[in-house]
């Protein structure tokens, strides 16, 4: 599937953290760094000694989908690649980077995360590694402390996250709201994220609030009227947990609509807890994901293979509930776009690490790990319908993820190991 082409909204990238470890310091010590301040400047880079160089790109290098080229270099210009290829082909540049003879790939592109939020469930989830299932009213939980903390104690959580993901390796993110659930508290939640990411999504419909536990009608209609109006502009996307003990079809369709006519574009929550009607919800209304995506239908596999909906698959969900594992290899097999992504909430998936989710996609899902990096980086760009991410070609931003590794495959083959040993995003070196 080829990611639409909507206008470019790059969001706004964490300033790096003072604390990094002096390992990644000491392994980026050769590298030119161009400071923040000069992020908008023409000057040129070239990033040279690339052993293995991922760029996306069939018609590139080995003409795999991960067009992967031995003895590479890329020239940044500005916040944009404007050349590819062969290091001895490299042009002249302004600057110079030597890369150590390690691995390059775009930076990873997380396209599902819950990181407007308040609290902890530590406690939720050592009793459910003791034997308790998972089920969706454990989002109450997190509602009340988000609807308790302030705009400072919410605001100083997403940049956490999102520093702690931008040092593994992703440079674009996507971030709901969905844990406040009332008009305020929605609002807020986006006005927060929006500061950070232009990747916003509205969901209201994460669960019925507390407060019409009887009245699901009610909050629907909630969801649909004055909350949409007030969260709509701080949202590019709309999303509804499509679950037994959340949201049904019917119920789901109203609310994707409704959003569509206020320009919010879908997504859904489909098909993680049982079978249901999410996935073929998500192909009918165009949405640009399917998320989760652990039980599906033949019909369901056939919808997504013939339809643009990427299914975006959260391995971590499944590590941290003991879920049955979403099976990738019949996505793929049947010609299905698949997405890779952290799903990083504080009650089923609290990880930001893509290359955690990558090792487990190889391990337990049926993936290679080049289809699992294609996931993670070209995948995620085009659940997000983003074609100036998540490649290293000529008019695509300059987000590099920089190895300690001669080739992308170690992200699997050593899991769990800090890998990262540098990142650019938009054409600024951040780690």
């Amino acid at each position: 599937m080829t990611p639409g082409r909507p206008p470019a909204r790059p969001g706004t990238a964490p300033e790096p953290d003072p604390t990094a470890d002096q390992a990644t310091k000491d392994a980026m010590s050769n590298a030119t760094t161009v400071s923040p301040a000069h992020s908008a400047s023409t000057a040129s880079t070239l990033i040279t000694n690339i052993a293995s160089l991922v760029t996306n790109d069939p018609s590139l290098g080995d003409k795999s989908p991960l067009g992967l080229v031995q003895d590479a270099a890329v020239v940044i210009e500005g916040d944009r690649v404007v050349w590819t290829g062969d290091q001895s082909k490299a042009p002249a540049t302004d600057n110079r980077v030597d890369a150590g003879g390690r691995a390059v790939l775009p930076g990873f592109v997380d396209s599902h995360s819950h990181l407007v939020f308040a609290g902890d469930r530590t406690q939720e989830f050592n009793a459910r590694m003791s034997g308790r299932p998972y089920s969706a009213g454990g989002i109450r939980t997190t509602v009340a402390a988000t609807r308790a903390a302030s705009d400072g104690e919410l605001e100083a959580n997403v940049t956490r996250y999102l520093a702690e993901a931008l040092r593994q390796g992703t440079t674009t993110f996507e971030t709901k709201s969905g844990y406040g659930l009332t008009v305020e508290d929605e609002a807020r939640a986006l006005r927060i994220a929006a500061a950070h990411t232009d990747e916003v999504t509205y969901l209201g419909a994460h669960i019925v609030a507390p407060e019409f536990a009887e009245d699901p009608a009610g909050y629907v209609a909630l969801v649909t009227g004055e909350m949409l109006d007030a969260c709509a502009p701080h949202a590019r996307w709309i999303d509804v947990f499509c679950e037994k003990g959340a949201f049904d079809g019917d119920q789901a369709r109203a609310i994707l609509t409704a959003g569509k006519a206020k320009g919010l574009h879908p997504r859904v929550h489909a098909n993680q807890l049982s079978y249901g009607p999410g996935v073929q919800l998500a192909v009918e209304l165009d949405a640009a994901s399917a998320d989760h995506c652990t039980h599906l239908t033949d019909a369901d596999v056939d919808a997504l293979a013939s339809g643009r909906t990427v299914a975006t698959l959260l391995p971590g969900a499944e590590f941290s509930t003991r879920a049955a594992w979403p099976d990738a290899r019949r996505l793929l097999d049947a010609g299905a776009t698949v997405a890779l992504s952290t799903d990083c909430n504080p009650g089923s998936s609290f990880t930001s690490s893509v290359p955690f989710c990558i090792a487990l996609a190889v391990r337990d899902m049926g993936m290679t790990p080049d289809e699992a990096v294609w996931s993670a980086t070209a995948g995620g760009a085009a659940a997000l319908r983003r074609d100036d991410v998540g490649r290293l070609t000529p008019g695509a931003y300059a987000d590099l993820t920089l190895l300690d590794a001669p080739s992308h495959v170690h992200l699997a083959y050593r899991p769990g190991v800090p890998l990262v040993g540098g990142v650019w995003r938009r054409g600024v070196r951040v780690v």
